[in-house]
């Protein structure tokens, strides 16, 4: 009797076959995350694929995504692609119905995919192809063996000479345990280089050149005004890496070469034990649209970056600092404003009287007053190469950002919010202004799109380098209105009115919201 192609190669069911790919996928996903745990958080491929994909990102995606998520862009990333990832899985197991040959070609370019993304950070070595090679083996190995037992015919499965169905789902169910084992232990293995009991170690820093003191008007937050000091927790973050690097203090080392004459390496030590110095200031993201809330200002500890290029001794023609941080991610800030007294660079290695915070770049980072963070600010630095514009391109640089940025001046309302409803009568308005190393002259706020500017009173300046608050006061009637603000920096600069994105250097246009008075 002859045998159709149906009964030699059976055809497993539509969700057990879906369900095989998905759960080869957890151990192709599992297997390199716990090898990544032995290299570097960054070798997992799941996370380098995602990290290459943020490096791909067309810029106007990757500003919305900062914009609308802020600090959970990351996070909806990777559920994106957890989601796309596991419709991919499901579609190989799907394919494979009657031969496992298919799943294995689709799960095979995954593991190649993670392979190349691996080998494409600037911050790994050859021996981080480990992990997205144990992700590949993992994933081939469990998606046969579970295809072969839920393969097994009928009748065959009747006599008792092969597993049965449960045995199928047992064996699945095993995988994805000792997937969410492998998982959560290359989790413990990247925690044995958390840098935050390192940071604990460090203790309070005291400098030696503490920063004046706050002066009590210098905010009215009282009146809706942030505080003059954003607390360490709340000061804003944008990150390019999916993962927070870990650095511990012992094992950091600042090198600084190029085009200097003394080319130096700095241990952490070394930093922390010349006289400390502390500057107040307020730093803004590129990524700021008008009325945005990237910008902060705290007390930074550290040394002053222009001693340490002076030490190196910077060659004629110098035009570049290209910092490099841990995770591979450059900036190019000029050497002019680095070396300039006036400006006040630093080294930083605390803040707000704290070792930095590991999401903000503990052990050191780069600070330059009155530059966008894009080329001033490199968290987790750990390479300054004094070169010239031509030389070396930095990241952002890449990606369509401008060469120079300085920060514009802007101007924000607090309060009242956007739409809010508030008593007919007299309304407060307030909110904060910012020209960093130029200074805010004052603030003109007007009630309606063809009132009158009327001056807000401003708060005490600390100096410069940092915001002012402002606020004031209004008759309103009952009704919808709309209120402007505008500022004048000490150059005699009035924020122009004109609207402009944040690409390539920096939002522009009057902060105007709308609210309701009853």
């Amino acid at each position: 009797m002859k045998t159709s192609r149906t009964d030699r190669e059976p055809r497993l069911p539509l969700f057990g076959a879906a369900l095989i790919g998905v759960v080869a996928l957890a151990a192709a996903l599992a297997a390199g995350h716990l090898v990544a745990g032995f290299i570097s958080a960054n070798a997992s491929p799941y996370l380098a694929v995602g990290n290459g994909a943020i490096d791909l990102t067309p810029v106007e995606l990757k500003d919305f995504a900062v914009r609308t998520f802020g600090v959970y862009d990351k996070l909806v990333l990777l559920g994106g692609m957890a989601v796309v990832m596991v419709l991919a899985a499901a579609l190989a197991g799907i394919v494979s119905r009657r031969s496992p040959v298919p799943g294995v070609v689709l799960i095979a370019a995954f593991g190649l995919l993670g392979g190349l993304a691996v080998s494409q950070r600037p911050d790994l070595s050859g021996v981080a192809l480990l992990a997205p090679l144990a992700s590949l083996i993992a994933g081939v190995g469990v998606f046969l063996w579970l295809h072969r037992l839920a393969s097994v015919k009928p009748q065959v499965e009747a006599s008792g000479a092969a597993p049965s169905r449960r045995s199928v789902l047992l064996a699945g169910a095993g995988a994805v345990v000792a997937a969410g084992a492998a998982g959560a232990g290359g989790q413990l293995l990247a925690g044995t280089r958390d840098a935050e009991s390192s940071r604990a170690a460090v203790g309070r820093l005291v400098p030696a050149e503490p920063a004046p003191p706050i002066p009590a008007d210098a905010d009215f937050a009282k009146l809706g005004t942030p505080t003059f000091l954003t607390s360490n927790r709340d000061f804003y973050r944008v990150d390019t890496a999916l993962s927070v690097p870990q650095v511990r203090a012992e094992d950091w080392s600042l090198r600084l070469h190029g085009m200097v004459r003394n080319e130096k390496r700095y241990t952490y030590d070394d930093i922390r034990n010349r006289p400390l110095i502390e500057r107040t200031i307020t730093m803004t993201c590129v990524s700021n649209e008008v009325g945005g809330t990237y910008v902060s200002t705290a007390n930074f500890i550290g040394v002053d970056l222009g001693d340490l290029l002076r030490e190196a001794e910077v060659q004629p023609g110098a035009e570049q600092i290209f910092s490099t941080s841990t995770d591979g991610w450059t900036a190019g800030s000029p050497v002019v404003a680095a070396l300039d007294p006036e400006r006040g660079a630093m080294l930083a290695i605390g803040m707000n009287g704290e070792p930095l915070p590991v999401e903000h770049g503990f052990p050191a980072r780069m600070v330059i007053p009155g530059l966008y963070g894009y080329v001033s600010a490199t968290k987790w630095v750990k390479d300054l190469e004094i070169t010239t514009w031509k030389a070396r391109r930095a990241y952002w640089l890449d990606r369509g950002w401008g060469e120079q940025a300085p920060i514009k001046t802007q101007s924000r309302i607090d309060s009242p919010k956007g739409f809010e409803t508030v008593p007919a009568g007299k309304v407060r308005i307030s909110g904060v202004a910012w020209a960093q190393h130029t200074g805010v002259e004052r603030v003109e706020v007007r009630l309606g799109a063809s009132g009158s500017w009327q001056p807000a009173t401003l708060s005490r300046e600390v100096n410069v380098d940092t915001w002012r608050m402002w606020w004031t006061e209004f008759d309103v009637p009952p009704g919808s209105h709309q209120v402007t603000v505008r500022a004048v920096d000490k150059s005699g600069y009035t924020q122009t009115d004109a609207r402009a994105g944040t690409v390539p250097d920096g939002a522009t246009g009057w902060h105007v919201i709308s609210f309701t008075a009853r």
